[in-house]
């Protein structure tokens, strides 16, 4: 017997693999997609019970190619009907276990499978609610949650995607070298997407998905591999190293939230964070900054720090500031506002907030009023803090950062009316990271 915790794991890995490996054969992106999550629901239902089979990948690739095969019959309409159906009964007669199905995860069709979903005949968001799916294992849900859109326009975008691809005879190759470039910046941010819900979650019981972030650093990897001389891709790949290693002090023993400062850092991975330390190092000193090297930057300066009390925060404010300037977004502002705040003061970080009061980005977020509560508590505005702890509460989706926050404006005490410098300022969703 196998647990369905453990099932859904190993389902996750092997997810992309298979589809890659599918498409790879038979060139049909849409189908195969289909095909694929048939088979992994085939699994999930019977695997806990009869057990995993010796070979799982080539287990999963021979019940879609057999979903492909019903689906080709099925296909009246479609030209070569017979000759397609064939040529797949023949090749599904060959799929034996051997070194095509079965090959190390190196050596798989993920990174071939992401550039697919980043080629340029999709639109931005295709690329990235297309690679999600397919690449991340992300269900249509959590990625229309990311994109603050409803579930059904997120499926119709992901179904239009799967149609380009089709209509425009897009083949399930590696692009050369020289356009393999152009869809770089989409590759990184699609990983960086999948690594953030990994390592908090959006939505659910758990704060932390470790699969997903485990997945996205290991398809980053393979990334790196192929352009060792990117900045960029040496630079996310720190950055996830040098975060991930918090997660085992991320959440204590009943899975509630600890915040960065709060943390045991003794239970820090002390290699990973040597290894990323050592890789931002290296990509710093060739010159060229962008904003995945900054963000490791800045996280290789918390991780060097022994003590809370020992973090550089002029650092950190310093490469807030850059990161800004290269790449603005009002999430980096947020997070300058702490950092001031540990510098200059509470006060100081309040008066960088309020700038951003009235930004439409942040509107169906509660990060501001998260970090307005963590400012306005260490200011000892015990009233006004509360009432954004609490304001940021109800929009966390995420239950363990929901817990948190009621925990924080709990431990303020009993509410009262709102003051008005808590009434005035515009509801959001997000909350403190650790």
């Amino acid at each position: 017997m196998t647990s369905q915790p453990e099932v859904e794991h190993l389902l996750r890995e092997l997810a992309p693999q298979v589809l890659g490996s599918l498409a790879r054969q038979h060139d049909r992106f849409d189908a195969c997609e289909d095909a694929v999550q048939e088979a992994l629901l085939a699994a999930a239902t019977r695997w806990p019970a009869e057990g995993v089979p010796e070979h799982p990948r080539t287990w999963l690739i021979a019940v879609a190619r057999r979903r492909l095969i019903d689906e080709v019959r099925n296909e009246r309409a479609r030209r070569r009907r017979e000759e397609t159906v064939a040529r797949l009964e023949a090749s599904d007669r060959s799929s034996v276990p051997g070194p095509e199905e079965d090959r190390p995860p190196e050596h798989d069709d993920t990174l071939t499978l992401l550039f697919l979903c980043c080629h340029p005949a999709l639109t931005p968001t295709s690329q990235i609610a297309l690679a999600l799916r397919a690449v991340g294992g992300l269900t249509t849900a959590q990625i229309a949650h990311a994109f603050l859109v409803p579930e059904a326009t997120m499926a119709q975008r992901i179904s239009r995607a799967k149609q380009t691809i089709r209509a425009g005879g897009i083949s399930f190759e590696m692009p050369p070298e020289a356009r393999r470039a152009d869809r770089m910046r989409v590759v990184l941010h699609v990983l960086y997407l999948i690594f953030n819900e990994g390592y908090t979650a959006t939505s659910g019981p758990h704060l932390q998905r470790t699969e997903l972030a485990d997945e996205a650093i290991r398809i980053t990897r393979l990334v790196h591999r192929l352009v060792p001389s990117n900045g960029e891709v040496a630079g996310l790949l720190a950055l996830m190293l040098l975060t991930n290693a918090r997660r085992a002090a991320r959440t204590a023993p009943d899975g509630s939230l600890v915040l960065l400062a709060d943390q045991d850092r003794g239970l820090w991975d002390r290699a990973a964070i040597d290894n990323g330390v050592a890789l931002i190092a290296c990509t710093l000193a060739r010159g060229s900054l962008g904003p995945y090297q900054l963000q490791a930057a800045i996280a290789a300066v918390h991780a060097e720090a022994r003590r809370a009390e020992d973090t550089d925060w002029r650092e950190i404010v310093a490469l807030y500031e850059l990161l800004e300037r290269i790449a603005p977004s009002p999430v980096f502002t947020l997070n300058r506002a702490v950092a001031v705040a540990m510098v200059r003061g509470p006060k100081a970080g309040l008066e960088l907030l309020a700038t951003m009061d009235g930004d439409d980005r942040l509107a169906r977020h509660h990060y501001l009023e998260a970090v307005r509560a963590r400012l306005l508590d260490m200011a000892g505005d015990a009233p006004a803090a509360r009432h954004a702890y609490r304001l940021a509460a109800r929009r966390a989706t995420s239950l363990p950062e929901r817990r948190y926050l009621e925990s924080r404006a709990a431990r303020l005490g009993s509410p009262g009316p709102a003051p008005q410098s808590a009434r005035s300022a515009p509801a959001s969703r997000a909350a403190p990271r650790g």
